[in-house]
């Protein structure tokens, strides 16, 4: 029986800037490095960067992504330190909650997010997506 998310491997063409971006911009606490890879976290997350020349730097089309908890009160700041390095935006927020969508240095796609499960779940009873049914 899962009992949780384990760990999520990313895999990166330019581990020192992975490690720069993760550990610098976003302030996840380094745990490891070697040759090939880092190890990272948050509470609740271990995050591994695993060196992989066969990565291709583009996101993908898809809406897949990696959603980061922020607090409303330091989301403004985190934003704007993130705009003002020059990182790039792939999305505008469409959903309940304060988002801010943008791209690692290898095109993985990630989000900036106030607000939890639960949050989610209250907006979606007041405004149900298309066809949704909810479970006890």
């Amino acid at each position: 029986m899962l009992s949780g998310l384990n760990h999520l491997t990313l895999a990166v063409t330019d581990l020192e800037r992975s490690v720069r971006f993760y550990h610098e911009r976003l302030h996840l606490k380094l745990d490891a490095t070697w040759d090939t890879g880092a190890y990272l976290s948050l509470p609740g997350l271990w995050l591994c960067l695993s060196l992989d020349p066969l990565r291709e730097s583009m996101p993908a089309a898809d809406y897949t992504h990696y959603a980061f908890t922020v607090e409303a009160a330091d989301f403004t700041a985190l934003v704007a330190q993130l705009r003002a390095a020059g990182v790039q935006e792939w999305r505008d927020n469409r959903s309940e909650g304060a988002s801010f969508y943008f791209l690692d240095p290898d095109g993985h796609k990630l989000e900036a997010h106030v607000g939890d499960l639960a949050s989610r779940l209250e907006a979606c009873r007041n405004k149900p997506y298309a066809g949704m049914k909810f479970y006890p």
